[in-house]
């Protein structure tokens, strides 16, 4: 019987997941890997939602008749040496496009050649892969969001795969422990990690997607889907979250994640190197206001209070995400670098392309075409927060 090995790394979930979608359409034997690398230097919230996903994720397996292999070290090493073991033909994982994901990759690609195995990199963690569209100006990637949104809209899009209804591992293969969701040092509000929470979070948007457009801004009415972390998990493809809501300011963000994704696509400096090229950076060295920004103590209610959200919650209203950061860059004339290092210690959703690339637009070194502007906090809240519900509910 063919055997066939899935790595898993960012598509936790069993549902619209084409590379474990196409294993089991090609082979007898299915065995679902996921690799901890102990090199990953992880936050704490994102451990501890990771192993939850993790748990989920070999629920759904057993209960297919399967079970989530775990093995812990080097991915590249541990998958060929699973794949040897069971006498598989190929690998398959999603592609995925940060500095990690690509050596990893190119790494992969030379260990099956060397092993005679083959290897399958299939798209799933956008809805649009990068590189699928380009500028009829020329260049490899949109830099400007407007005329990559008109076109993205045009493509058409693959299947959303159902759940295989049966995985069968091959005999004799040990499974390995999952890691521990008990970690230290996170935050007490986070909400729960998995394929079944992401489902249940999606049902639940669903029924109030149409006051989406016009609430989603609404910092104390907290009515964006929340989505977030289960995008950059994996629980929830992109496209099944297209296909099941109908809201087309839903769809333009994420359309926005997709664009960012194919901005780090074409640009891996993006976390640590301006992108707009000819950007001045003349950045404060600022260490006591830096750490009265991270600890919500800047004395602007509207500043103080997402930033104690995001420590809280470990997740932070988009609205507010905006006004903290453009208060760090604008008016505290503070690095866009030490403001993303932060959010990237709590945010569970803090992917490399939408936490960096969103920084640098909001700093006015990235992609946005008006790079001076400016969030005023004062107004923010009047507008956004006109009752002050969402500073007292943060700040009491």
């Amino acid at each position: 019987m063919r055997t066939a090995v899935v790595l898993f790394t960012r598509d936790l979930r069993v549902r619209d997941n084409p590379a474990l979608h196409a294993a089991c359409a090609a082979a007898e034997r299915v065995v679902p890997l996921f690799v901890v690398d102990p090199r990953i230097r992880s936050s704490p919230n994102r451990q501890r939602f990771l192993a939850e996903c993790l748990a989920d994720l070999r629920e759904s397996f057993r209960a297919r008749g399967g079970d989530l292999v775990v093995r812990h070290g080097d991915p590249v090493e541990e998958a060929v040496k699973v794949a040897r073991e069971v006498d598989a033909f190929g690998i398959g994982l999603a592609a995925d496009h940060s500095a990690y994901a690509a050596t990893r990759q190119r790494r992969l690609t030379k260990a099956c050649d060397a092993e005679r195995l083959a290897l399958k990199l299939f798209d799933g963690v956008t809805i649009v892969p990068p590189g699928a569209l380009k500028p009829t100006g020329g260049g490899d990637h949109y830099r400007v969001f407007t005329p990559y949104w008109r076109a993205w809209q045009g493509v058409r899009r693959r299947e959303v795969h159902a759940a295989p209804r049966r995985v069968t591992l091959p005999d004799g293969l040990a499974v390995g422990r999952l890691p521990t969701a008990t970690v230290t040092g996170g935050s007490p509000d986070v909400v729960p990690g998995g394929e079944g929470a992401a489902r249940e979070r999606l049902s639940a948007f669903r029924r109030r997607a149409g006051g989406y457009a016009e609430g989603h801004d609404d910092l104390a009415g907290d009515r964006t889907s929340r989505l977030s972390p289960y995008l950059h998990f994996g629980c929830v493809s992109p496209l099944t979250v297209e296909s099941a809501v109908d809201s087309p300011e839903l769809v333009r963000q994420l359309c926005w994640r997709d664009f960012y994704h194919q901005v780090l696509a074409g640009f891996p400096e993006l976390p640590r190197r301006a992108y707009r090229s000819g950007a001045t950076e003349k950045w404060r060295d600022d260490h006591d206001a830096l750490d009265a920004w991270k600890e919500g103590r800047t004395g602007v209610s509207i500043v103080d209070a997402g930033m104690r959200q995001l420590v809280a919650e470990g997740f932070m209203h988009n609205r507010a995400r905006l006004v903290t950061a453009s208060y760090l860059t604008k008016h505290l004339e503070v690095d866009w670098r030490e403001g993303a290092a932060w959010f990237a210690r709590w945010l569970l959703d803090a992917d490399v392309a939408n936490n960096w690339g969103n920084w640098q637009w909001v700093a006015g070194t990235g992609n946005d075409t008006k790079p001076y502007r400016r969030f005023n906090p004062e107004r923010q809240a009047q507008r956004f927060d006109p009752d002050g519900e969402y500073r007292r509910r943060y700040l009491s």
